[in-house]
């Protein structure tokens, strides 16, 4: 183990924590990255964060976008979902079924988008490419 973060060989990254960290950047928040911390080694696996400046000295951060190739479909924000639900002919707008129809969405955007995780990343701090391990759905 090293403090050297240009060791790293392979991230493993839990489809939660990129899924959140994706639904906190789309929210506006604060940033929110996965983070990888010292002492390093070859394999090493990357948490949910927000940025904070006072504690993050030495540490590595991988914008959750970074993780996603070019095609990832955009998180659906409610005014789409809105304007989406109000586009049917069919349906009733009410708030009640938007929500439910937003909720809907949401769930269709995490599902599609573990299908865009790349295999690898390059991160500044290191030389060669990062190979991606996806653990869990």
């Amino acid at each position: 183990m090293t403090p050297d973060p240009s060791v790293l060989q392979s991230l493993a990254i839990s489809a939660e924590d990129l899924l959140a960290a994706m639904e906190a950047d789309a929210g506006g928040g604060p940033a929110t990255v996965l983070r990888v911390t010292p002492p390093y080694s070859g394999r090493m696996r990357a948490r949910l964060h927000v940025v904070q400046a006072a504690d993050d000295e030495g540490t590595v951060h991988i914008p959750p976008q970074a993780l996603l190739d070019e095609d990832a479909p955009a998180y659906p924000t409610p005014d789409e979902t809105a304007d989406q639900l109000r586009s049917h002919e069919d349906l009733e707008y009410s708030v009640d079924r938007h929500r439910e129809y937003h909720e809907q969405q949401v769930e269709d955007w995490r599902a599609a988008l573990l299908d865009h995780v790349v295999d690898a990343v390059r991160l500044p701090e290191v030389d060669d490419e990062v190979t991606i391990s996806l653990l869990g759905p």
